[in-house]
């Protein structure tokens, strides 16, 4: 059972397709209340990912940045998705303002940037991708921490 990843990724396009991997090998799971939190510093590509993940679920509108909105919503395939960016948040309690106690507790899939910002307040990650630039490109880590997690690893 796979418990990590690891991806070179030479570019933008390649880090889209990645996300798309991550979304095939979801979707083959069909896990109920999915976790992923991306890390990595600005400009990493973590909503680069998001959009490659998001696309391949069928969604085909604009993914921007909840840099400035904090939480954008969507729904996919009939499932509730939650791209959250937590960067601007200071005090995990901050979370308690953003309305996200459904999608916390419940079945949503929750795609969260910057995850050490909402420390003790969010549930734990069924996965974690860290990504980290290169020369040329980026390096993409996943890591399962559930059950869950290493199932869609072992698919990826």
């Amino acid at each position: 059972m796979a418990q990590s990843l690891r991806l070179e990724l030479p570019d933008a396009t390649a880090t889209e397709a990645a996300g798309a991997r991550l979304a095939d090998a979801f979707r083959a799971t069909a896990i109920a209340g999915f976790k992923l939190y991306l890390e990595g510093d600005l400009g990493a590509g973590k909503t680069t990912l998001v959009r490659g993940f998001l696309r391949r679920l069928g969604h085909g509108g604009r993914v921007p940045s909840p840099t400035y909105t904090l939480v954008e919503p969507y729904v996919v395939a009939g499932l509730p998705v939650y791209h959250v960016d937590l960067y601007r948040i200071r005090d995990p309690a901050e979370l308690d303002d953003l309305g996200l106690g459904d999608a916390l507790a419940g079945e949503a899939v929750l795609l969260v940037e910057w995850p050490d910002h909402g420390a003790g307040r969010l549930p734990g990650a069924d996965i974690s991708v860290r990504l980290a630039g290169y020369e040329g490109g980026r390096t993409l880590i996943c890591e399962a921490h559930t059950p869950d997690g290493s199932a869609v690893l072992d698919r990826v």
